[in-house]
């Protein structure tokens, strides 16, 4: 005789009101965690066994994000428990289902519900900017509160990391935001840890775009291309004071700090880390008020215009020739006669092809500085670009022009060729009417 499956108490205070039995067992020993994405088949009953909802029935699977409330109590807790391919029944009271309001026409007030659910699969929580899938949380721990850090501010976490079955770091570690890079954390982990509430828990799956790349890393014996996980706890952090706090002279002083900092990143060839600095100075000033007059208006537009040209150099070493030609159209909005932004203008004109364009930016070099032999020789060499495009297509039209002369002529002969036919076939009737026979080649001989 079968045994009746054992009902388990799963609410956290054990107040009976979601009782959960296991019909079939599931695979493995990993269950959903917080933020996963789930995907489950679900029939639901009233106590009287009459069914009000049914996804079997529709012929399409149901989906949701785990642990954010998007659906009844009893789910979060219920399909929280659940392995891969399980089967359970959770019977619902109703203050963890539609309470006291119920969901009318088919769930009454104050009903208690049956679900049979299965759980196919689950996935974790895309955090990455890009929403390209490089960085994939599931959150083991909820965090307290609601405030997660900023860039710029102090944190302080633990984190072990892993490439398949091996631990390759562990280590707790405090840094400011924003310059993980100098402590060893990679980009992923810091778009992650921005992400976090303090006492927070996570398991990050990291792909190789936001973390070692292509080079992979020879002190962790990390191959190129390779995913890892990390489990990461935040113990703590401190915010950086957001812009909007700050008064006019706090945000120019901050602007020089993060202007030094850009240029000590530039000059480390650490492109990327320098474009983030120069980019905060142009986040605290660009729209900023209270400085129009005075020193503080010659600070603010000679931070902003040096942020930009410089931004514009980062983005030359990084091969970004279209946001390098933005920060030049910034900086020549302030400065037109600027000659480093009309140069590294040029620069990325010519990166771009655009040599008549880049041409025109260096001769306005040399004529504000007439002694600039770098864009004297960036002037010729334009114009041998142009030169070379203009042979070149000469060249291909000629080269058309050609095929279309062949091809006329083409049509031409065969139009040739059927009148020399006619006009033979009416030459060897007359011969034959004449005695005489057309012999190999076409010629006459006589007839034997």
């Amino acid at each position: 005789m079968d045994t009746a499956p054992e009902k388990i108490d799963i609410t956290p205070t054990k107040d009976g009101g979601v009782l959960k039995e296991i019909l079939r067992e599931g695979t493995g020993e990993e269950k959903p965690l917080p933020g996963d994405k789930v995907l489950v088949h679900y029939v639901g009953t009233l106590e009287d066994g009459s069914e009000f909802d049914s996804s079997r029935r529709r012929g399409d699977k149901f989906e949701f994000d785990l642990g954010k409330g998007s659906v009844i109590k009893s789910w979060d807790l219920g399909v929280a428990t659940m392995k891969k391919g399980e089967i359970c029944r959770l019977t619902c009271r109703s203050d963890y289902a539609y309470g006291a309001n119920g969901s009318p026409p088919k769930i009454p007030a104050n009903a208690t519900l049956i679900f049979e659910v299965e759980l196919f699969e689950w996935k974790g929580e895309d955090i990455s900017e890009k929403k390209d899938g490089s960085v994939i949380r599931h959150i083991v721990q909820a965090g307290e509160g609601y405030q997660t850090p900023n860039d710029g501010a102090t944190v302080k976490v633990h984190y072990v990391g892993r490439c398949g079955m091996t631990v390759f770091d562990d280590q707790q570690v405090e840094f400011i935001l924003g310059e993980g890079e100098e402590s060893g954390v990679i980009e992923g982990l810091e778009v992650a840890i921005k992400k976090m509430k303090k006492k927070e828990k996570c398991r990050l799956e990291i792909q190789p775009s936001m973390a070692y790349g292509n080079e992979g890393n020879s002190k962790f014996n990390i191959s190129p291309n390779t995913t890892l996980q990390f489990d990461v706890e935040m113990l703590s952090f401190e915010k950086a004071k957001e812009s909007w706090e700050m008064d006019a002279s706090e945000k120019l002083e901050q602007a020089e700090i993060k202007k030094s900092k850009g240029t000590s990143y530039f000059k480390a060839e650490k492109y990327k880390l320098a474009v983030k600095f120069y980019s905060q100075v142009v986040t605290l000033l660009e729209n900023a008020t209270g400085m129009d007059e005075g020193e503080d208006a010659t600070r603010k537009s000679t931070l902003l215009l040096a942020a930009f040209l410089n931004l514009a150099m980062c983005y030359l070493k990084l091969n970004d020739s279209h946001a390098a030609q933005e920060q030049c159209d910034k900086a020549l909005e302030q400065d037109s006669n600027n000659v480093k932004a009309l140069f590294r203008r040029g620069q990325a004109l010519q990166n771009k092809g655009d040599y008549d364009q880049a041409k025109k930016d260096f001769e306005q070099v040399v004529q504000l500085d007439p002694q600039n032999k770098a864009a004297k020789n960036q002037v010729t060499r334009c114009m041998q670009k142009i030169k070379e495009f203009k042979d070149k297509e000469k060249k291909i039209y000629a080269g058309m022009f050609q095929k279309f002369a062949e091809a006329d002529s083409k049509k031409k002969v065969p139009e040739e060729n059927k009148e020399e036919s006619e006009e033979k076939k009416a030459d060897d009737q007359s011969e034959k009417e004449e005695g005489v026979e057309v012999g190999d080649g076409g010629q006459a001989v006589e007839a034997s």
